[in-house]
């Protein structure tokens, strides 16, 4: 079961060429109302940001580092494992 999460209502500005796709995305039933298409647009773009933002902190790390602290952490512990 899917519980619905509150929301809030908000008020925003567009520009008109804007609001005018937004309508005709509305009328050509894209989106069931301007409210939705907002919102939907909304989401995706934070989640967007969000990838991005992760993308850039594992640009960061040194892929080398990264594989010698996998393989050390590996090395004590495959001496103890079942042999299959």
């Amino acid at each position: 079961m899917v519980i619905p999460m509150s929301r809030a209502k908000i008020a925003i500005s567009l520009d008109e060429r804007t609001l005018e796709h937004l309508d005709r995305l509305v009328a050509a039933r894209q989106f069931p109302s301007r409210s939705r298409a907002i919102e939907l647009a909304v989401a995706e773009k934070l989640e967007r940001l969000e990838h991005h933002r992760l993308a850039r902190e594992a640009a960061k790390l040194d892929p080398s580092a990264e594989k010698a602290l996998a393989e050390e952490g590996l090395s004590g512990d495959a001496a103890s494992w079942p042999a299959y």
